[in-house]
């Protein structure tokens, strides 16, 4: 375990609005990683990015110092102000080793969650590894991390009730809409129709809300989430033009810049002048929040949630010791994998080295005497060499996990 290393920021360091500079959208994600997995040579990445945190998951066999992390943090943002490069630098999270790994499965576990007991991390964690994987960015180290964190994850949700009565941002931006008496005739735009969006919407379609409209960049993704609640749908190049109005706004999408800007708002607004409701729950924000101070605006975003996240986690604070047993249980059983593997790919060599053998044996050394045997002698002489090379490759491998495991034979 010690080239595994994390560089990570999250909400109990830094602000959100720091966190979305680290955010990248989906078609930068493959050029921005490669360039930095070359510029900081390392054999491994893989790139986290939720609501509350991003983190750099590195194969990496040196120590990573303050000035790697600030170099680490240049090459990623380019050309981003070397002030806000410098104040992110100084607030990354380092772990290292097994603490690298016991981070990452209390992440994945949902300990460590804005909102405890949110299971959307764990699918968050797949996909985010999935997605490096398909770019070329991983290997063999993070992918056994990655599959013993998803088995911890679940273990942890299906064997404490840390996931008990779930809450999610969703669920807790519901219930800060509801406290605010929203009629169920209120016009509602969704913009945005990616994996959160679209858990709202099947919120607000099961408390009965009926008039919602999907704005999205694929049309496609637009009509597919409106046609699940009964909606309309259009494309997001269009919402400038729409002009029947609405109550509340619903944004979450991976732009890096405001999608509802003062000059969008207003014509949104269509003359109209009660207050609206904003639900923002993107990282970083779509909402401009200067607009706050023109409008009559109910702003609901994820910073807003902490107070009632913080009540969810003291609901759940008797279930935590139980987990971080399970979660150094696997711990335990990941570092004897791993020490296995090792074993396992220093003695790959081995099959190869052995059929290297028979075949010179076969076709060099002996060739001669072998043509002076019958059929019968041949094939009795087949069936030894074969019996000899499965033992001369499998008896070595026995043989080291007794050495450096601890196993004995008849452990296999």
């Amino acid at each position: 375990m010690e080239d595994f290393k994390i560089i990570a920021f999250t909400h109990k360091s830094l602000s959100l609005e720091d966190i979305g500079v680290l955010h990248v959208e989906e078609e930068q994600l493959e050029t921005r990683l490669n360039i930095l997995k070359i510029k900081m040579n390392l054999p491994e990445l893989m790139y986290l990015s939720t609501c509350n945190r991003v983190e750099f998951l590195l194969k990496l066999d040196q120590d990573i110092t303050p000035d790697y992390v600030r170099k680490f943090i240049d090459s990623f943002l380019a050309d981003s102000n070397s002030e806000i490069a410098e104040n992110i630098s100084s607030k990354a999270e380092i772990y290292k080793n097994v603490d690298a790994l016991s981070h990452l499965f209390t992440v994945a576990s949902s300990l460590d969650s804005l909102v405890v007991g949110e299971r959307e991390i764990i699918t968050q964690v797949r996909n985010a590894f999935e997605k490096c994987k398909e770019l070329g960015l991983t290997g063999d180290l993070l992918r056994l991390v990655i599959k013993k964190t998803i088995e911890t994850g679940k273990e942890v949700y299906s064997n404490t009730d840390i996931a008990k009565k779930p809450v999610s941002v969703v669920s807790l931006a519901y219930r800060k809409l509801k406290e605010l008496q929203v009629n169920i005739s209120s016009r509602i735009l969704i913009i945005g129709a990616g994996q959160t969006n679209t858990s709202m919407g099947k919120y607000l379609k099961k408390h009965g809300f009926v008039d919602l409209t999907v704005f999205s960049r694929t049309l496609e993704k637009a009509e597919t989430l409106a046609n699940d609640l009964g909606g309309k749908a259009f494309s997001l190049d269009s919402l400038p033009d729409y002009r029947k109005g609405f109550d509340v706004i619903i944004s979450c999408t991976g732009s890096a810049d405001f999608i509802i800007t003062k000059d969008n708002y207003q014509l949104l607004l269509n003359g109209e002048l009660s207050t609206k409701i904003i639900i923002d729950l993107a990282i970083p924000n779509d909402f401009d929040n200067s607009i706050k101070d023109d409008f009559k605006v109910n702003l609901i975003a994820i910073n807003n949630l902490k107070s009632i996240a913080e009540e969810n986690l003291k609901e759940r604070k008797g279930e935590l010791v139980h987990c971080q047993k399970i979660i150094q249980k696997n711990i335990e059983d990941f570092l004897q994998v791993l020490r296995e593997r090792k074993v396992e790919l220093a003695m790959r060599e081995i099959p190869a080295k052995v059929k290297e053998i028979r075949e010179a044996a076969l076709n060099g050394v002996f060739a001669k005497e072998l043509k002076e045997l019958d059929s019968k002698s041949r094939e009795t002489l087949d069936k030894v060499i074969s019996y000899m090379e499965k033992k001369y490759i499998s008896v070595p491998m026995k043989m080291a996990k007794e050495v450096l495991l601890g196993k004995s034979s008849s452990d296999e």
